[in-house]
């Protein structure tokens, strides 16, 4: 495959994917607008990504040199791994991005043309004019937009993590799989960044992987994106963050309350959690916590107290939430089937002890115990006999 190949490719994908931000796309879903302005930022990369392969497979400008290929890359390719970052953090932040970060990016790119320009009219060359002080300068542009890329990979990085801890803080099982192209599409984008200054002036077979891989990334970031945004993910990520958002402005309110009455002492008080902690081990009494599907607001309203009061609680556990807390207590109850029930098959189990599926309970038990259910009831048969023994000489 040549490079004139992949630019041509580049560009009929590319055109491709912004028809499809632009009008294919649903006008309404979950996120209402939210989704709206970050597919548009989505449009709007792939509009200059498409720009860039045009312009460098219709006017050769890695045939006229490396430098003026590298410029044209860096002018357009820049701004585009830009709104691709910006686009998932408005989709994370439910479109709360602050002034700073949208400028930083801006203020990054002036600042990258700003050194181009100079670089490429020192001593009267032209902008697209083979010269040691262009090189350099393009050099710098490319730190500057390793640094700004990284940057707001840490912002995204960061709020995965938040969307990731709602989740599990919701949901009675993982569902971090919803989320996981967010993870991935940072991940690219920061290697992409990584890889821009050793590889500028790349050329043969280093320049075509690079090209390969940057096109790929692009193309998974995007197309991850479309099929996020017309999926159920959005309407379950926004259920378990209005949950954590009314829970914070409940504990706000609370504090406020309690500020007023002791100002040094904000820990919950004692016996307000011991009644909690009966109250929950009442709902587990009943085995209300082996019913699949349930959230942490269904949780609350079968105990009859607030979630801001559950989940307070939890914090005191040593899961700390809601997921991690009621899979350790199923799969506790799983240790206790397979040790009294070798019989019982593992698919029974899993529903019983309200796993989602067989490979979902597998999985988390070999996860928490190290061993498959399998492996667990076989080792437990072998004990069996030596506990026997050992009850009917005493």
């Amino acid at each position: 495959m040549s490079l004139e190949e992949i630019q041509f490719g580049g560009m009929l994908t590319m055109a491709l994917l912004t028809l499809t931000l632009a009008f294919l796309l649903p006008v309404r879903t979950a996120m209402g607008n939210i989704f709206s302005r970050a597919r548009w930022l989505m449009a709007g990369a792939t509009s200059l990504l498409f720009i860039q392969f045009l312009l460098q497979y219709t006017l050769h400008f890695r045939q006229m040199g490396i430098t003026q290929g590298v410029f044209i890359n860096l002018l357009f390719f820049v701004p585009c791994a830009w709104q691709l970052s910006l686009g998932v953090l408005y989709l994370q932040r439910n479109g709360k991005v602050l002034r700073h970060e949208w400028l930083g990016g801006i203020g990054a790119y002036v600042i990258m043309v700003m050194v181009l320009i100079i670089g490429g009219k020192m001593k009267g060359h032209s902008l697209l004019d083979d010269t040691p002080e262009m090189r350099a300068a393009e050099y710098v542009a490319a730190c500057i937009y390793s640094i700004i890329q990284l940057y707001y990979s840490w912002l995204n990085a960061h709020g995965f993590r938040r969307l990731r801890r709602a989740l599990d803080n919701y949901y009675d099982h993982d569902k971090g799989d919803m989320l996981r192209w967010m993870e991935r599409s940072v991940l690219l984008l920061s290697l992409s960044a990584l890889f821009v200054p050793p590889t500028l002036f790349a050329t043969g077979p280093l320049l075509l992987a690079y090209s390969v891989f940057i096109f790929l990334s692009m193309y998974y970031c995007i197309f991850s994106f479309i099929c996020y945004g017309v999926s159920s993910a959005p309407q379950q990520v926004m259920d378990a963050e209005l949950g954590e958002e009314e829970e914070e402005k409940e504990e706000e309110e609370k504090d406020e309350e309690e500020k007023e009455i002791v100002k040094a002492e904000k820990a919950p008080n004692t016996d307000e959690l011991e009644r909690t902690a009966e109250i929950v081990s009442r709902w587990i009494a009943a085995n209300r916590h082996l019913n699949s599907g349930i959230t942490i607001q269904t949780a609350a309203n079968e105990m009859h107290i607030s979630r801001h009061q559950l989940t307070v609680w939890l914090k005191t556990t040593e899961q700390e939430l809601f997921n991690p807390w009621l899979t350790h207590l199923r799969i506790e109850e799983a240790k206790r089937m397979l040790k009294d029930h070798h019989e019982w098959s593992n698919d029974h189990i899993a529903e019983s002890c309200g796993f989602s599926s067989r490979s979902y309970f597998h999985n988390v038990f070999r996860k928490q115990t190290g061993l498959t259910p399998s492996q667990y009831a076989e080792q437990k048969s072998a004990e069996s006999p030596s506990d026997a023994e050992s009850t009917t000489t005493q």
